[in-house]
This record gives structure tokens, C-alpha cells and sequence, in this order.
């Protein structure tokens, strides 16, 4: 693994948590870099990028202001993504955490090649949204 590899990881995530990255853009970093996908572990706050060789960075994230709920609610996870993508005034990341947990979103993985994030709760359930554009 490279020096260049974490140094991408790194600002990714700390310009993803911070607000300063947008979520496309974010996408497009890791895509241009050659990540395969990343991990977001709500209950453990650690983010797992992973790279085709099969390595991978976790970092740790900021606490989740929510705990996870036990009982998935796609459609609350859904209403959370709608305004994360709209972008409405006074959305953060750290924001849209807490709503995808108290909707019992444990974490998420994102996959680059996929153009897909799969969000799952603590017993197994899922949701699978496609990337602004991407086709299922």
C-alpha cells in the first residue's frame, strides 16, 4: 500500500465528514484513485476504504450523535437521503448520520464499481440506493 493511497483515504474522509466534500465529488476522488469501495460502521465510527489488491484503511470517524434503532425504517433512511441530495439548508453529514441511525441503519457500504451504497440494520435487513443517474 502506498503513502498516496492513505493520503487520498485521509482527505476523503476528513472532507466528507467535515461537509467540505460533497458526496459525488467524493465518489469521483476515490473512483480516480482506484478504490474499489468503502465501509461506514455507525456503531463502531469507523469508515474502511478498500482498494482491488485487496488492502484497506480504516479510519475512525466521528461518534454517530444517534444510537443505531433495532428496527430498520427504509423509508425514514430514504426521506434522509432525499435531503441529503437536495442538499436542504443546514444538512452535515454528521446530521444525516444520526437520522440513517435512529432509522436503524447500523452502517453502509459504498461501491464504486456497483454506483450503488447498500444501508443495512443490525438484523440483516437492507436497502440499496443507486447513485444519482446510475442505472440498477
Amino acid at each position: 500500500m502506498t503513502t498516496q493511497w492513505k493520503d487520498i483515504a485521509r482527505a476523503n474522509h476528513e472532507g466528507s465528514e467535515s461537509g467540505a466534500i460533497p458526496f459525488p465529488q467524493s465518489v469521483r476522488m476515490l473512483v480516480d484513485a482506484g478504490f474499489d469501495g468503502y465501509a461506514v460502521d455507525l456503531r463502531r465510527a469507523t469508515r474502511t476504504y478498500y482498494m482491488p489488491d485487496g488492502g484497506s484503511i480504516e479510519l475512525e470517524s466521528a461518534p454517530t450523535a444517534a444510537d443505531v434503532a433495532p428496527h430498520f425504517d427504509a423509508q425514514a433512511i430514504k426521506a434522509a437521503l432525499s435531503q441529503a441530495q437536495a442538499l436542504v439548508p443546514g444538512y452535515t453529514y454528521q446530521g444525516f448520520c444520526a437520522k440513517i441511525a435512529a432509522a436503524g441503519c447500523a452502517g453502509y457500504y459504498v461501491s464504486l464499481a456497483g454506483q450503488r451504497v447498500i444501508y443495512f440494520g443490525r438484523t440483516g435487513e437492507s436497502l440499496t440506493e443507486c447513485f444519482p443517474g446510475a442505472k440498477p
